[in-house]
């Protein structure tokens, strides 16, 4: 279902003239990693992810007004993002997984990086419709594979019964005989 929603959001969104093409591969695959992991309750992924796409919009934005279009420049906002989304996880006291946190600052910046590198001073403009087409298509692949990717594992469910000791060393033995 990824695949058929993949090209079909490409197909769509150049029929609606939304300007998904250069974003949708990245979009919908980071929208399906958010909805497959099995880490969290899904509204504490979202809500991490949320607050890291954020993170990385104010980065762009004390990028523009801040920081000079350096190397240097390029690094202080990068570390800012990382910063900014480790403070998500940290005044969630855990609660909000840093990965999705993370992944959505990635996103936006892996998104966005070569439209701001050609014009950073239309940050206003451009930010707006990079960060509305990635988000759409981030929610075609969340909604796909929330919809029909594998259910999640009962958390109730026991644990498989941890080797034996003989267990572990079966393949030791094994190995050993074969080398003689």
């Amino acid at each position: 279902m990824l695949v058929l929603f993949t090209g079909l959001t490409i197909f769509v969104g150049e029929a609606l003239d939304l300007e998904v093409e250069s974003v949708a591969l990245l979009g919908v695959a980071t929208g399906a990693i958010v909805a497959l992991v099995p880490d969290q309750t899904v509204s504490r992924r979202l809500a991490a992810f949320a607050l890291g796409f954020v993170a990385a919009y104010v980065g762009y934005l004390v990028r523009a007004a801040v920081t000079p279009d350096t190397s240097a420049g390029r690094a202080v906002a990068a570390a800012f993002i990382v910063l900014l989304c480790v403070g998500v996880f940290a005044i969630s006291v855990g609660r909000l997984p840093l990965w999705a946190a993370l992944l959505g600052g990635a996103s936006l910046a892996g998104a966005y990086e070569f439209t701001y590198t050609q014009a950073a001073t239309r940050v206003l403009d451009t930010s707006v419709s990079t960060a509305s087409a990635l988000l759409l298509c981030i929610a075609v692949g969340f909604v796909v594979a929330a919809a029909t990717g594998p259910s999640p594992r009962d958390p109730a469910a026991a644990d498989p019964a941890p080797p034996s000791a003989s267990d572990t060393d079966t393949p030791l033995n094994e190995m050993m005989e074969t080398s003689k």
